[in-house]
């Protein structure tokens, strides 16, 4: 099939799932929130044949933590398999130029070797806590690369490591783990109780605040020409005990921390090499973990009634 050109003199970013996490602090042109229906074709081509962008920073998707991912482990492959497949195909069919779509680290093998790098995406099946969201992610970066290959398109993934800020959700059940704490720590503060918190606290993370990874989407899109994944992560681990640890002290909590051994940690460790991204964006300074922890929260709580959750 030809691709359908369009006929664009100037540059036009469209961002999908615009009112998300990152999708929500990204700068651009368009910006797509849920007036379309990304798991089926026809809207997803409605979509980029309404607006006629030229790139695309793919946002959308169906995301959550372990316990959302493991209740509803079909549901998370079949929603961003098809939002994927449909944004990227339309992307093609319409001739955009440029277009960027985000994984995660949760697509690498649980086994393999670290550091993580983007050669070892498809080396081992990943992590049972999140296998639907990872290989539907991986299907994507396979769809890509044979994009690239038979149609000559400039499209690429990035894959962050663990994102927070403001704008995210908060639902206790379906949440990441930042904002997952965030809520269960103010909720143990108001009711002046122990704060329950999920697994050994022993799990070494990479946390990226939500306002640097848009800002590295903005780079990118304007800056890389290549089409290999980029890692989008800091060089910062810590643990979820430390990061309890950090919340608690910024809510003043006084009660005790709890942590639930009965309940998964995830994978232990699963640390990314960024060495890629800093190849193209040179030294970028990203926010330090305690200055976004405190700007998420006063966020969460001075919106409490109206956040995600």
């Amino acid at each position: 099939m030809e691709k359908i050109k369009i006929m664009e003199s100037n540059k036009k970013i469209m961002v999908t799932g615009a009112k998300g996490l990152v999708g929500s602090q990204i700068k651009a042109d368009i910006k797509i929130g849920k007036e379309y229906d990304l798991t089926d074709p026809h809207q997803s081509n409605k979509m980029v044949e309404d607006h006629k962008p030229t790139h695309i920073i793919h946002c959308a998707a169906k995301v959550g933590g372990i316990g959302g991912n493991m209740a509803a482990m079909g549901e998370y492959y079949y929603n961003n398999l098809m939002i994927g497949t449909n944004v990227i195909e339309s992307a093609r069919k319409f001739g955009v130029k440029k277009l960027l779509a985000f994984s995660s680290t949760c697509v690498f093998p649980s086994t393999i070797e670290l550091p993580l790098t983007e050669e070892k995406i498809h080396l081992g099946p990943p992590h049972e806590t999140n296998y639907g969201y990872a290989h539907a992610k991986r299907a994507n970066d396979i769809q890509i690369k044979a994009y690239n290959q038979q149609y000559g398109t400039e499209y690429f993934s990035v894959i962050p490591c663990n994102i927070y800020g403001p704008n995210d959700n908060y639902n206790l059940e379906t949440s990441h783990v930042i904002p997952s704490l965030i809520h269960k720590a103010y909720l143990a503060k108001i009711n002046n109780i122990d704060l329950q918190v999920w697994g050994s606290g022993k799990g070494l993370r990479q946390f990226i605040f939500s306002k640097d990874v848009a800002k590295l989407s903005e780079i990118l899109i304007e800056n890389y020409n290549g089409i290999k994944p980029v890692i989008m992560a800091t060089s910062e681990e810590v643990s979820i005990a430390e990061v309890v640890t950090t919340i608690c002290d910024i809510m003043k909590f006084q009660n005790k921390i709890v942590f639930d051994t009965a309940k998964p940690d995830g994978q232990l460790r699963k640390y990314a090499d960024n060495s890629h991204l800093k190849s193209i964006v040179g030294d970028y300074q990203f926010t330090k973990l305690q200055d976004g922890l405190e700007e998420t929260i006063e966020y969460f709580i001075q919106n409490y009634n109206n956040v995600r959750k």
